[in-house]
């Protein structure tokens, strides 16, 4: 087996390091040892995009995507959305966005360079709270879930202040999708008390091709 070798480092917000791994064709970034995101495992994050994505109304839909990650959550939300549609991508990490725009770009077909899509390199969580009735579609892919996060200062993301933002953000219907590595009972009862239609779905990190499971809570207004 060939060995993994590392291609680019980055500061990690909250400290720590993130580091872009390359074997062959697969590629992983990592924190501080720990694996954040790999090219052989995407499957959930297609499925968030398709049930956030798939039908949405409206003349010009609007979406946005908090983390960047490897680029098929993006690319699987622009297959599903009409050429007028607008696609927001929040990534706190500019090394995270270069990389999506150089090697990591030919990953899911280089979705950075799709008109509809435009990248803020800030905080998702400063849209959000910028927000009122803009969004149709919110997905949410910063963390390894709402107890397992990448930095402390996400905590109000997945609580009463958090949410309450989000629902703020939506438009009426609108839909958030939050990915979670594991199960989480105490999120998907925040989302019911924040005034969600709430629906907790496991998905495999392969999709059809299996893998672990991932959890993705959705919500909707």
């Amino acid at each position: 087996m060939k060995p993994w070798k590392v291609i680019d480092r980055a500061p990690a917000p909250g400290g720590g390091e993130l580091v872009l791994h390359q074997r062959g064709e697969e590629f992983a970034i990592r924190v501080n040892g720990r694996e954040l995101m790999s090219s052989r495992q995407h499957g959930s994050e297609e499925k968030m995009a398709e049930v956030a994505c798939t039908g949405l109304g409206g003349k010009r839909p609007r979406v946005l995507v908090g983390g960047l990650g490897l680029g098929y959550t993006v690319r699987a939300a622009l297959e599903r959305l009409p050429p007028e549609a607008e696609v927001i991508v929040s990534e706190l990490v500019p090394a995270v966005v270069a990389w999506n725009q150089g090697v990591l770009a030919p990953l899911a077909g280089k979705p950075l360079e799709d008109p509809r899509v435009k990248v803020e390199t800030r905080d998702v969580g400063e849209l959000l709270r910028q927000a009122e009735g803009h969004y149709d579609a919110i997905l949410l892919d910063v963390d390894n879930g709402p107890e397992a996060l990448t930095q402390e200062q996400n905590r109000w993301l997945y609580g009463e202040r958090g949410l309450a933002s989000i629902r703020r953000a939506l438009k009426p219907r609108g839909v958030v999708v939050v990915w979670s590595a594991s199960p989480d009972r105490a999120f998907s009862s925040r989302l019911k008390r924040a005034g969600f239609n709430t629906e907790v779905v496991e998905t495999p990190a392969r999709g059809k091709g299996g893998g672990p499971l991932h959890t993705l809570f959705i919500g909707r207004v």
